[in-house]
């Protein structure tokens, strides 16, 4: 694809967007590469930190006259006219900035919808980087924006939307996609010569994977030997839950398992893991999203959050010509592995924007109905009072456990993960209980309301 000729429209043409928790990681990385294309302009930003994404700014180059410090509705205009960047806290001040796309990077659900909804009620097309809103009423904003005539999409950079990306060009090209996915967000960085195993900030000894690092004859047996010398550290992220409940939703395909399985494993062993039983994988069924997680050693690449498309092969002798050019091929030949090792998050962002804005085309997101939902079991005896607290980067609610589950009128009785995160129990919860609707003191909620919309989109 030359995507100079697809986007030729660019020149002389200006692209005016805003971004939404814009000092965050990915608004950073978009306002950066913002600064080498000329057709996209920073027209306003919102952030609670109105200060730190103005000294943010400074250090990605921009002059002090290209920005001002906003409160009110005249000073955007005014701003707005003399072609600076309007920084504010005020989400509602959007409303008066000249804008064609906003880039909601926000990651707060509740407020994420309303500035989605308002956008698109103006006209203004919407790029969803707030992941936790996308996987709990992605297909309901997909339809205020059809009503209103706009594009909502996901946004590229992010594994989300480069995931379903990858899977539709596969079934554009006619393969059959048995399993597709991403890796944890961390590798397990594993030193053979002292024994020890690296995640984050974290170090263990795990001498017994210098014994399994080949995959042997029984694959399922070896992921859940890796799995044990590794107990002691984390082995599932919520968010990669929320993802692959995005990806679900926008391609149909189903989770794996209610959990999914996050196998330790290596990017070489993807054909081998990620296939049926019956052929020697892991997988109950075909057809579905996973996470692995990526064990290298210090000395190996990263795949740095990247995505897979696991492909029936239908023509032994091509994939066997491809096999010798390096690509991953099963032992048995039935099964090929493609990948991206990378997602560079607000960097390829343009893209999505560009293809909104021109083309009024999504670039990730489609409305495909609801498939799944993101429940939250409690794992302790929860009391009336107590607030579902979601804290750190990893998403956790403590003494809870997220699942994956198939969109069936009984399983969304319970309420998605986001609806009741930092919510107040109104009732006793014992442990093992799926946390529902009634259970959670949750007002005036926008987010539920366009949940409860949802209903009408189960598609059993």
């Amino acid at each position: 694809m030359n995507y100079e000729l697809l986007f030729s429209e660019l020149k002389g043409r200006t692209i005016r967007m805003a971004v939404t928790g814009a000092k965050g990681g990915f608004g950073r990385t978009l306002l950066a590469q913002c600064r080498t294309i000329p057709s996209l302009e920073a027209t306003a930003l919102c952030d609670l930190d109105v200060e730190g994404t103005m000294r943010m700014l400074r250090s990605l180059g921009f002059a002090e006259t290209e920005m001002v410090a906003c409160e009110t509705g005249p000073q955007v205009r005014e701003a707005a006219a003399a072609g600076r960047t309007a920084v504010f806290r005020d989400y509602h001040l959007l409303a008066e900035a000249p804008l064609d796309i906003i880039v909601e990077a926000t990651g707060s659900p509740e407020v994420s919808t309303q500035i989605a909804v308002d956008a698109m009620r103006r006209g203004v097309h919407v790029a969803m980087v707030s992941k936790e809103t996308e996987a709990t009423i992605g297909p309901a904003l997909s339809r205020v924006a059809e009503k209103h005539g706009v594009v909502y999409t996901t946004a590229d950079g992010d594994q989300p939307s480069n995931l379903i990306g990858l899977i539709t060009w596969a079934r554009v090209l006619g393969f059959e996609v048995v399993a597709a996915g991403k890796s944890s967000e961390y590798d397990y960085i594993f030193d053979p010569e002292s024994g020890v195993v690296e995640w984050t900030d974290r170090r263990m000894e795990a001498p017994a994977l210098r014994g399994l690092w080949r995959l042997g004859d029984d694959v399922p047996a070896t992921m859940r030997a890796r799995s044990q010398a590794i107990c002691q550290l984390p082995q599932r992220a919520t968010p990669d839950y929320c993802e692959m409940n995005v990806v679900a939703n926008s391609t149909g395909l189903a989770p794996a398992c209610d959990e999914l399985h996050f196998p330790l494993c290596r990017i070489a062993e993807l054909a081998e893991v990620f296939i049926p039983e019956a052929d020697g994988g892991i997988l109950q069924r075909t057809g579905v999203v996973d996470v692995f997680n990526c064990l290298r050693r210090p000395d190996e690449p990263s795949f740095a959050g990247g995505i897979f498309a696991v492909v029936r092969c239908h023509d032994a002798e091509t994939w066997e010509v491809l096999r010798q050019k390096g690509h991953l091929v099963s032992r048995n030949g039935k099964y090929a592995c493609i990948y991206v090792p990378f997602h560079i998050m607000g960097q390829e962002a343009p893209i999505t924007l560009f293809s909104a804005v021109l083309h009024k085309r999504a670039s990730g997101a489609a409305l495909q109905g609801l498939h799944v939902v993101m429940a939250v079991r409690t794992e302790r005896d929860f009391r009336a009072g107590e607030v579902l607290k979601m804290g750190g980067h990893q998403h956790n609610i403590e003494g809870t456990r997220a699942f994956l589950l198939p969109a069936t009128r009984s399983n969304c009785a319970n309420a998605p993960f986001y609806v009741v995160a930092n919510q107040r129990l109104q009732t006793d919860v014992p442990a093992g209980t799926f946390i529902t609707p009634e259970m959670v003191e949750l007002g005036n909620s926008t987010i539920y309301g366009y949940w409860r919309q949802m209903q009408s989109m189960l598609v059993d």
